[in-house]
C-alpha cells in the first residue's frame, strides 16, 4: 500500500504540473491529501512518501491522529476542510493550520475570540456555495461582498476561497465563477477540485486542489 501511496502521490502531482503549464499558470496547484476517514496508517505512508499537507472534515476524526504525527512531523500543514461548528472552535485553533470553512458571521467573531485568547494565527479561506444549495455550507456569492467587509471589519485576514460544487452540475462553471469572485475581491487563493475534477481544477486557475480516494482509496 505503501508503494502504491506514493505513485498516486506522484501521478497526481505530475497530472496537476502539466493541466497549470497548459493554462499557463506559473506553478501548479498545492496538493492536499484528504485523510478523512483513513486511519494513522494509511496517513503515515503518505508522509512517508515525502507530502506534508493533509486535509480532515471534522475536528474529533483529526484529534484522534495527528496530534502523535504533527509531533513527529514538524512541516505537516493540516487543513480543515469541513463545516466548523462554534462550539469546536478552540480545538480547530489546536490543531489547524488552515481553516477553509469560514462561512458566517458567528464563527467569524468565535475564531477570532479563540486566536487572540490562544496567541495562534490561523490561516483562513471562505467557503463560497456557488451553487447555492440549501443544504450546504457556505456564504452565497450574492453575500460575500458584505461577508468580507465583516471578516475585515473584525481583523481577520482572508487568504482565499473555496467551492465545492454541486454533484450533478458541471464543475468547470464553479471553478471558472469562483476565480471570478477572487479577482473581484482580490483573494488569489482558490481552494477548488477533488478526485474527480482536480485537473480541471488546475486548469482553471486552482491554488489548492483537495484530493482524498485518488490517493488513499475508497474509504472502509
Amino acid at each position: 500500500m505503501a508503494g502504491s501511496i506514493k505513485k498516486n502521490l506522484e501521478i497526481i502531482q505530475e497530472k496537476l504540473s502539466f493541466a497549470a503549464l497548459a493554462a499557463g499558470q506559473e506553478t501548479p496547484p498545492e496538493l492536499i491529501a484528504v485523510s478523512k476517514g483513513h486511519g494513522h496508517d494509511l496517513a503515515r505512508e503518505a508522509l512517508t512518501a515525502g507530502h506534508k499537507i493533509f486535509g480532515e472534515n471534522r475536528v474529533q476524526e483529526a484529534a484522534s491522529k495527528w496530534p502523535g504525527l504533527k509531533e513527529k512531523n514538524y512541516d505537516i500543514e493540516l487543513h480543515l476542510i469541513g463545516p466548523l461548528q462554534t462550539n469546536k472552535v478552540k480545538g480547530a485553533i489546536e490543531l489547524f493550520d488552515v481553516i477553509q470553512t469560514l462561512d458566517r458571521p458567528k464563527l467569524a467573531r468565535a475564531l477570532k475570540k479563540e486566536m487572540a485568547a490562544s496567541g495562534k494565527k490561523v490561516r483562513l479561506f471562505v467557503q463560497v456555495n456557488t451553487g447555492e444549495e440549501p443544504q450546504k455550507a457556505g456564504v452565497s456569492p450574492a453575500d460575500l461582498p458584505a461577508f468580507l467587509e465583516e471578516c475585515q471589519a473584525l481583523g481577520l485576514e482572508i487568504e482565499g476561497l473555496m467551492c465545492i460544487p454541486p454533484v450533478a452540475e458541471e464543475a468547470a462553471m464553479h471553478f471558472a465563477l469562483l476565480k471570478k469572485l477572487g479577482a473581484r475581491h482580490g483573494l488569489k487563493k482558490l481552494s477548488m477540485g477533488m478526485s474527480q475534477d482536480y485537473e480541471k481544477a488546475a486548469a482553471l486557475g486552482a491554488t489548492h486542489v483537495r484530493v482524498g480516494t485518488a490517493i488513499f482509496g475508497p474509504r472502509s
